[in-house]
């Protein structure tokens, strides 16, 4: 919940906000609501470790260059996270990856919602990708379409070695 600015008491999770930035600060609470949804989907018997745990290792494993967990601001004043960043290279556009463990309309729809408030204050040639989970349930097309009309790159868990090329360079 660190990457949301929201801290947990027991089983509920807290934020405190003054009128001013109240909607900021809700919309972060949502983002880490979602995060924790995310989590839960996951059957415990099924999972050695975390989805975004496995995506990390991933990058590691191939030798990608990127900063973890980042909050940018976009056009509406929200702070968006984004769980990778790969910087801008000689050869590729700045990347910014968001790891979707259980792929929904909701997780798909925060996601095109951060992407296209935070594209226009990032370089014109920013790139999105989501790296989506697909061991447990096949991902619908209506969810990839919605991706790709946003202009963020689907990456299926199971393709994920067709795109290493993208995040190296």
């Amino acid at each position: 919940m660190k990457g949301f600015g929201i801290r947990r008491e027991g089983d509920e999770l807290r934020v405190e906000a003054q009128p001013e930035d109240l909607p900021k600060r809700k919309h972060a609470l949502l983002q880490a609501m979602l995060a924790v949804n995310d989590m839960f989907v996951m059957g415990q018997e099924h999972v050695l470790s975390l989805f975004l745990e496995d995506v990390e290792g991933f990058l590691r494993a191939h030798a990608v260059r990127y900063v973890a967990h980042i909050k940018l601001t976009g056009r509406s004043g929200f702070d968006h996270h984004f769980d990778f960043a790969i910087p801008a290279s000689n050869k590729r556009p700045e990347r910014l990856l968001r790891a979707i463990n259980s792929p929904s309309r909701d997780t798909i729809e925060v996601l095109c919602f951060a992407w296209s408030d935070t594209r226009e204050v990032r370089a014109p040639d920013a790139q999105a990708l989501a790296v989506l989970n697909d061991t447990e349930r096949q991902i619908g097309a209506e969810a990839l379409q919605a991706l790709r009309a946003y202009q963020i790159t689907p990456v299926p868990w199971s393709m994920r070695e067709r795109f290493v090329d993208d995040l190296v360079a």
